[in-house]
């Protein structure tokens, strides 16, 4: 006899958990639906929060100048070597050795955006933006070099170019 009971009550239940799916199917097919037109719109009614990390950006100051130099403890930092620093050590004019960067190469494809780089950065040299449309064709165009040569040393070597001949 329990058994037909256990058998009654396990129908009633599936027949009560059967209802409350269909009441949430009918209430969600009910609702309006929301069409966002996102090309055409995403300047007016997108929004993106403040700590959404979509690429990796190097500032640069009101000189042109990014404020990294070369330490390299953001490329130990990342867990799967999306940061790639090359830097070589020049003498200054009053003789002290210094560390210049040369190329800052940044996979994004790669990137896990956990944001150890940034955090490991002692100058604030790199930070994430919010620019989020990356999606490209081939794998390549997402190796980016992120450091352009500053105004200052544009100029030093053109000096040089123009020197030499």
């Amino acid at each position: 006899m329990s058994t037909f009971k256990d058998y009654i009550s396990g129908y009633a239940f599936g027949v009560k958990s059967l209802l409350v799916g269909m009441r949430t199917s009918m209430k969600v097919f009910m609702q309006k639906k929301v069409t966002e037109r996102y090309p055409e719109n995403r300047h007016t009614t997108l929004y993106i929060p403040e700590r959404h990390r979509a690429m990796l950006v190097m500032p640069k100051d009101e000189n042109g100048e990014n404020r990294c130099v070369a330490c390299g403890l953001c490329q130990m930092a990342c867990p799967n070597g999306t940061i790639n620093i090359t830097s070589e050590t020049r003498e200054t004019e009053d003789g002290k050795k210094k560390k210049v960067l040369l190329k800052y190469e940044y996979d994004l494809g790669a990137c896990m955006f956990c944001q150890l780089c940034v955090n490991a950065c002692p100058h604030d040299a790199i930070r994430f933006s919010n620019h989020f449309e990356n999606a490209v064709f081939e794998r390549e165009k997402l190796v980016m070099t992120l450091n352009e040569p500053s105004v200052s040393e544009a100029s030093q070597q053109s000096a040089k170019l123009i020197t030499k001949n």
